[in-house]
């Protein structure tokens, strides 16, 4: 009779986040004599204990969970055990994905005790799948019961933040309500005043950080609430620091006019994490929950001053590339200025985007980048059409775009998949002569300066060869990726064949961003910037270059000061109009040239007279020494 296998085992403990709590719960230790017991009345080996205590199932980024992934990576355990599968986790895919995947790929066998699932066992893993979609919609049933709870508590009024906000405190009878802290609700207060005498968020900002007022996390970690220490632990003047976002919260919240605010950023789904910003008239708002710190007039004047701000620009000029035009040096955005002193009739003409860190910080952080809106217009409106009559009339468009996205071609495919096969085929070797060195050392065959020179040797090797394949997997991925993003991009950009305009919609529904370079001059002594479009699904597919024009000024007509006629002139110091200048310019230089003889005449004149009186000298300096 075989003997039964030995296993290294790792038994798996997990609580959800609404039962869990500091310690350790009663659940916990449950599930650790179960376990423990389970093991011990097979005699196998256990290795390690994995405790998880207050997360969600739905999620598998938790520390000890990846503690013991990496464990099974390194070959420690090779048997994982928990009490029920729902413990492992909810969410069916990801479940799927360890329990047929990654457990088999590691000879690791799991066992769910109390719902029997063994993954050694063909019949009891017919029935798993089953198993995990359940425990999935249990979590979508607790998830709707949860959200439910907190929609209800909010329609009440009730606040449920961790900590309050800037400005207020937790009533001590009450945590669900808020009481204005007096300490900085005048900070609140000044704020909002500055706001309303026209001062924009940059101003209130520099204004805070000469005052040295505390900044809300360094206030917030002087009150004792956990998780913003951090931020100053190596620069204790960033508490000091106030920041442009905190001023722009504070001005945005109607917490301050006395109402409670939510659902500012929703979870999508149970399953995902992420939480996409809404704009602040999508807010959730329950009207008068508190007293507010400033009023509510104040409030919905501050909010009207800062929609028309960030509506329309000063000069008139809708800026449709706004979070799109980016520096090709430091990252930052290209903000919009207006060149003051050039009048010309249409606006954007009067335009030009500069590099935002250099038009904050000056020449310390970078250069101007300075590009004229109707250059930066016109070159991408002729880019945009370009592309979209090549996906409209040429039927190779696919093809073509994606030649210009990878270099790759078939023979270099292939080549690459050699290579990452040779290189996988040496990893296994290396993992096969590591398990022998080990072997030899343990048994006494080589030395232990001998094992510590070949293991520095493999874990190089194992190093360069994992590097490498990193590289080609990254070559290969990008060409499949590059593949159906060019079907996705010439489908996309035939919509916008023969567009004769561009507009904010169509910017952002085609391109990511779009990189400005610095002026440089070519071979030629021609100033020309470099822009790089990057486009929806196939990113940039080439740089191009545009020149740099020198621009006129545009003034309104004139009275020529000599013949009296109207004229529109090119300066604004400009006196005559065109065909008097031309007279002007002929007289003055007919006048420069009678004065340039006249200067001649009198040049060669002294010259005669001086030599005429140095000869004469010489004669008597020469006369004096023959009568000596």
């Amino acid at each position: 009779m075989a003997m039964e296998k030995q296993y290294k085992v790792g038994i798996y403990c997990r609580l959800s986040k609404d039962d869990g709590t500091n310690l350790e719960s009663a659940s916990i230790a449950t599930q650790k004599t179960i376990l423990t017991d389970y093991v011990r009345q097979r005699n196998w080996h256990l290795v390690k204990v994995y405790v998880d205590d207050g997360y969600s199932g739905t999620n598998f980024n938790r520390p000890d969970f990846q503690n013991m992934i990496q464990d099974i990576e390194d070959g420690l355990i090779d048997c994982v055990i928990t009490k029920d599968l729902s413990r492992l986790g909810r969410n069916y895919l990801d479940c799927g994905l360890y329990l047929e995947v990654f457990f088999p790929e590691h000879n690791v066998r799991y066992i769910a005790v109390n719902d029997g699932v063994d993954t050694i066992s063909k019949t009891a893993m017919d029935i798993t799948p089953f198993r995990n979609i359940l425990n999935e919609m249990y979590s979508a049933d607790v998830s709707v019961k949860i959200k439910s709870a907190y929609r209800a508590r909010f329609n009440q009024g009730k606040f449920m933040g961790t900590t309050a906000p800037y400005g207020y405190r937790k009533d001590p009878d009450d945590k669900n309500h808020l009481l204005i802290d007096e300490r900085v609700a005048p900070v609140v207060r000044k704020i909002f005043e500055l706001a309303l005498e026209g001062n924009g968020i940059l101003r209130i900002r520099n204004w805070l950080n000469h005052q040295n007022f505390l900044r809300p996390a360094a206030y917030s970690a002087e009150q004792g609430n956990i998780g913003y220490e951090r931020y100053f632990e190596n620069n204790e003047e960033n508490r000091y620091i106030w920041s442009e976002n905190s001023v722009r919260q504070i001005l945005r919240s109607p917490i301050y006019a006395g109402n409670l605010v939510g659902y500012k950023r929703p979870v999508i789904s149970m399953k995902s994490k992420k939480r996409p910003s809404r704009l602040p008239e999508e807010w959730e708002v329950i009207p008068n929950t508190h007293e507010g710190i400033v009023s509510q007039e104040t409030f919905d004047t501050v909010q009207q001053m800062i929609t028309s701000r960030r509506k329309k620009n000063s000069s008139g000029y809708n800026n449709i590339f706004a979070g799109v035009i980016k520096c090709a040096e430091c990252g930052y955005s290209m903000s919009v200025g207006s060149a003051h002193r050039r009048k010309r009739p249409e606006v954007i003409d009067c335009i030009v985007y500069s590099c935002g860190s250099y038009t904050r910080y000056g020449t310390l952080s970078c250069t101007s980048h300075k590009i004229e809106a109707r250059d930066l217009y016109n070159a991408v409106l002729a880019d945009i059409n370009y592309y979209a009559n090549m996906a409209l009339k040429n039927p190779k468009a696919v093809m073509e775009i994606q030649q210009k996205l990878s270099a790759m071609d078939k023979s270099e495919f292939k080549a690459f998949s050699r290579e990452k096969r040779k290189l996988e085929k040496r990893l296994t070797e290396l993992d096969r002569l590591f398990s022998s060195l080990y072997e030899d050392k343990v048994m006494g065959r080589i030395t232990e300066r001998n094992f510590s020179r070949m293991s520095e040797k493999y874990e190089k090797e194992q190093f360069e060869l994992d590097l490498r394949l990193k590289e080609i997997e990254a070559e290969l991925s990008a060409k499949g990726v590059s593949d159906k993003g060019a079907v996705d991009f010439v489908s996309l950009i035939k919509q916008y064949q023969g567009i004769t305009e561009l507009t904010a919609t169509t910017v952002n529904a085609l391109i990511d961003k779009i990189v400005v370079s610095e002026h440089k001059e070519n071979a030629d002594g021609v100033m020309e910037q470099c822009i790089t479009i990057y486009y929806k699904f196939v990113g940039s597919l080439h740089e191009f270059y545009i020149p740099v024009p020198k621009r006129t000024c545009f003034f309104g007509e004139k009275v020529c000061t000599r013949c009296g006629t109207e004229y529109i002139p090119n300066s604004n110091v400009a006196r005559y109009c065109p065909d008097c200048r031309k007279i002007v310019k002929r007289e003055h230089e007919v006048r420069s040239n009678e004065v340039r003889k006249a200067k001649r005449h009198a040049l060669k004149a002294q010259a005669e007279k001086e030599k005429a009186i140095s000869l004469s000298t010489f004669e008597l300096s020469a006369k004096d020494d023959r009568l000596t």
